[in-house]
Order: structure tokens, then sequence, then C-alpha cells
């Protein structure tokens, strides 16, 4: 199934550094080695979904972070974009028993970026669009769930939130 995905550019006005600093304190990395241990030892889902709401305070834990702006440096390229996937595990366990397929769009990818323009941006897909196109009314539905968790984080970092992250519709 395919489905049109609608893509934000969110213009910040501040500088590139100090935005991505908020974002990441806003956001924390995924203790992984904690997790770990819960898989270890077999823990209960409880214990997972304590240890994720402690870990995610705004709901998403960053997974991976790559500055791609420094290799790129290498040919030429003086941009600034540093890149993330970001997300929380529970949340997409909650699709992912319906169709592991979701993966795809789980954990959402974001990006801080600075063009030739000097201005700093923060990118993403909306997530209801990604996980609206398996067709399957209880994905969809966290997909929507989603979009509210992404607009309380951009009213966190004070960042315009597009209207359609906080109507639901899709």
């Amino acid at each position: 199934m395919s489905r049109p995905v609608t893509r934000y550019e969110i213009e910040i006005e501040e500088a590139f550094d100090d935005f991505r600093d908020r974002f990441e304190q806003a956001v924390p990395p995924y203790p992984e080695e904690r997790f770990a241990a819960l898989v270890r030892r077999g823990a209960g889902w409880d214990e997972v979904l304590a240890l994720a709401r402690e870990a995610a305070p705004h709901d998403f834990m960053i997974y991976w972070r790559y500055d791609a702006g420094s290799m790129m440096g290498l040919a030429g390229d003086y941009f600034r974009c540093t890149e993330y996937l970001m997300g929380n595990h529970t949340i997409a366990e909650r699709m992912f028993r319906h169709n592991p397929g979701i993966l795809l769009y789980a954990p959402l990818r974001m990006a801080i970026t600075e063009g030739a323009d000097g201005v700093t941006r923060f990118c993403f897909d909306r997530p209801a669009d990604g996980f609206g196109s398996f067709g399957d009314d209880a994905i969809t539905a966290v997909g929507a769930d989603l979009d509210h968790k992404v607009a309380s984080l951009l009213r966190h970092l004070s960042v315009p939130v597009p209207a359609a992250l906080e109507d639901g519709a899709y």
C-alpha cells in the first residue's frame, strides 16, 4: 500500500548547537545496558514499561545519532546535520504485535540541519503517515498517538507545532 508522506522542516529560531543540545537533553540516549539486563534475566513487560517511563521523560529515547556534517565536509559540503533514530520500543510494541513490518518506521527518523542560509531546522516525517500505510486501524491509531507525542515534545522544546500533529486527522 502506498500513501503520501508529510515531511516537516520546521525553522528553529536558535543556533544549531543550542537547539541540538536542548533536543538531546529532552530526548536522552537509550540506556542499552539497563534494557539488556532486563532481557538477560527474562524480566516481565511491566519492568520494561517502568524503565522506559524513567528513561524517556518526553516519551522518546535516542537509539542512534550520526553527525553527517563531519563526513560530508570531507567532500566539501559544509552544511550541518545531525540525524537520529528516536523512539520508544514500548510504544512500537503496540504496533509490532499486529505487524512486525512496522519496524520500517520505528524508531522515528529525525534530523537537525543547518543549510547555506544558516537557519536551523528540525526535520521529520509525520509518524501517522508511515504507520497508516499498513492499512491496519490498530497500527494507524498508534501512529496518530505518536503524532501527538511528537507535538508534545515540540511544545516542550518551544518549537512551532504543525496543526496536523495536533488534530489527529489522518
